[in-house]
């Protein structure tokens, strides 16, 4: 009995080795995620690069600290509305037409962004993108959680979290000559046409796992074997009953807690950083591309290596419930040290600590990721995700406005800095204290 049990926690966590010899073709799925990851690079760089241009726009059209906060958080409110609808759309129509269309609206927005004239239109047009972007993170998790067994899914959850902050190491420095050699203006013409072309790619080329003509038998069976959920044919329709239901979880409002702070810091470092740097540090907008791209650059790894690090645990036989949380409260624990940017004027200091915090929140937001596609319950991966990112993008949407005010009214950085840490010490609290053992939560039938 002993060994049956053991045969079964093989099938679903540690799959045959035989299982993964016999495959002839075994990488569509990887070919499903360098898509998800085209995406979510494209998705990433349209939010941010206001953030690269603000110092521009505020000069431009003559807007304060406070208003630019505004103009920072409208995005966020409009994401949290319409990520509440998101996952209705995503159950009733897939993830194929919901992220064409997604992308499409989004793309628009960040295109009209470039012919803003006042911080009327300005918000208008943010407000727009954040509505277009709110099924992106949703439609992730659901991608993955369909197309990839429990033991992979950190990683691939990973790989599509670095490419949200990819465009943004690399593109920075080029991003910031664009503005100084032509204008503001160009960044969102050109993220805009991009978008477009990014559309008709991920409608002509994604297909569900039962749909795909590619997917041969062999990888197929790898990922439901591994627990992947194929096709769409268990999904619970809406309701608010069930979101009631899934609210009576201490999971779910401890990751409520955590996903909060996770984006407070994202949102940091996508709206005021480079401000920050220009106007707390006194870098020149140059500098700021380059040394803005560093903490970029190690957020990347620290999402590659998140995920690896927790499905490696899970691959050795730790419990899912470490496997996933420790490495999140490393990350939370990590993103505290952005306070030391009050500490130092150094730039490279500054810089050192930004990035220490930076690679925290990738480690956190990875492991997060699969996390949700751990506990979701069984055909509610869609609005599990769109409940969670909801309250998450709370945190987006208020902490720009927050640190703009602080701004505003204290002439200086330095508290706003020790809001940010402070957010990250407290969810870390709700993941040791809150969250509980880590399973599925099941609930009653309908």
């Amino acid at each position: 009995m002993g060994n049956a049990v053991r045969q079964k926690e093989v099938g679903t966590d540690r799959l045959p080795d035989n299982l993964l010899k016999k495959g002839k073709k075994m990488k569509v799925r990887w070919f499903i995620l360098f898509l998800i990851c085209l995406v979510t690079a494209i998705n990433y760089i349209d939010r941010a690069i206001i953030s690269l241009a603000a110092p521009a726009i505020q000069s431009d059209l003559q807007i304060d600290a406070a208003a630019m906060g505004i103009v920072f958080s409208a995005f966020g409110w409009s994401y949290t509305v319409a990520i509440l609808f998101s996952g209705y759309f995503l159950d009733k129509f897939g993830p194929r037409r919901v992220y064409a269309y997604s992308l499409i609206i989004w793309s628009a927005f960040t295109f009209l962004i470039g012919t803003a004239k006042n911080v009327g239109t300005l918000l208008i047009y943010r407000l727009g993108l954040g509505a277009g972007e709110s099924p992106s993170i949703p439609t992730n998790a659901w991608c993955v959680a369909e197309w990839f067994p429990k033991k992979e899914r950190a990683t691939a959850v990973g790989f599509y979290t670095g490419t949200q902050y990819i465009g943004l190491a690399f593109m920075t420095p080029v991003i910031t000559w664009i503005i100084v050699t032509f204008n503001w203006k160009v960044l969102f013409y050109g993220a805009g046409i991009v978008g477009f072309l990014i559309a008709a790619i991920w409608h002509i080329f994604y297909r569900n796992p039962k749909e795909h003509k590619k997917l041969s038998k062999e990888e197929k069976d790898y990922i439901v074997n591994g627990g992947g959920m194929i096709g769409s044919e268990d999904q619970q329709p809406f309701s608010w009953k069930r979101i009631g239901q899934l609210l009576k979880h201490r999971q779910i409002w401890g990751m409520f807690i955590g996903q909060y702070s996770i984006m407070t810091t994202m949102f940091f470092f996508m709206t005021w950083f480079p401000t920050y740097l220009i106007q707390e540090k006194g870098l020149t907008m140059l500098e700021t591309g380059w040394y803005a791209s560093i903490p970029y650059i190690v957020a990347i790894l620290g999402t590659l290596l998140g995920g690896k690090f927790s499905d490696w645990m899970l691959d050795r036989g730790v419990s899912t419930g470490t496997a996933r949380k420790l490495p999140i409260i490393i990350g939370l624990l990590l993103s505290c040290s952005i306070l030391g940017g009050n500490f130092t004027n150094s730039a490279n200091l500054v810089i050192v600590f930004m990035s220490i915090a930076f690679l925290g929140q990738g480690i956190a937001s990875t492991v997060t990721g699969a996390l949700l596609s751990d506990i979701a319950p069984k055909g509610m991966v869609g609005i599990t995700s769109s409940s969670l990112y909801f309250v998450a993008n709370v945190g987006g949407a208020l902490s720009p406005l927050i640190v703009g005010f602080i701004v505003n009214s204290t002439g200086s950085f330095t508290p706003a800095l020790a809001f940010v840490s402070g957010v990250a010490l407290i969810a870390t609290f709700a993941y040791i204290f809150v969250i509980g053992k880590v399973k599925r939560i099941e609930l009653p039938e309908s």
